[in-house]
């Protein structure tokens, strides 16, 4: 059975971490599901490009996903943090063991500020852990503590996306062999 993954999009949402990832994980056969959160399934990313989610989160909110991505982007992760949806959302899939996966600032918007990094482990882009008191920081590219796993921005997206898909498909040969058939020859999966 196909793992499913719900990638959370709000408006101002970094588009190229949202592509990336769900490039990769398809790629895995690992079916992703993206979800607007907002009321409509058009979402405008950082740079303005027009996405067409495939489910609005209300349509979804009580659908266990077996993983969660919450992409960043300065105005994508304020207005995650601020949707009382998004953390009830975010929460549910914790609490059920469920991974929980932000890039760039959505670690220390989303999670950090409600609460629900938990005192575990994260990485996010910038100076923006400074504001955060719930987890502890890392300087790290990924970093997984429990089933959180943080990537700190578009620049290690491919490696989080790959780490994701490892993660849940545990796939070591087919994941290194999209590795190396897209020419990204600095990741594998660790031994």
């Amino acid at each position: 059975m196909s793992k499913r993954v719900a990638i959370l999009l709000a408006e101002g949402f970094e588009e190229a971490e949202a592509v990336i990832v769900i490039d990769i994980l398809q790629r895995l056969e690992v079916d992703v599901v993206t979800v607007a959160c907002r009321p409509m399934r058009q979402v405008a990313s950082y740079h303005g490009l027009n996405v067409t989610a495939d489910h609005l989160l209300a349509e979804v909110h009580t659908t266990l996903f077996d993983a969660v991505v919450l992409p960043g982007g300065p105005q994508g992760t304020v207005n995650l943090a601020a949707n009382p949806q998004v953390t009830d959302f975010i929460r549910q899939h914790d609490q059920a063991g469920k991974w929980i996966c932000p890039l760039c600032s959505a670690a220390a918007r989303v999670l950090g500020g409600n609460r629900l990094l938990r005192g575990r482990r994260y990485v996010c882009s910038g100076d923006l852990h400074q504001t955060v008191d719930d987890g502890v920081y890392v300087d790290a590219h990924v970093v997984e503590d429990g089933n959180l796993i943080s990537g700190r921005g578009l620049g290690v997206a491919f490696d989080f996306a790959f780490y994701l898909a490892w993660r849940l498909t545990g796939k070591k040969e087919a994941i290194n062999f999209q590795a190396e058939h897209i020419y990204y020859d600095s990741w594998r999966v660790p031994e």
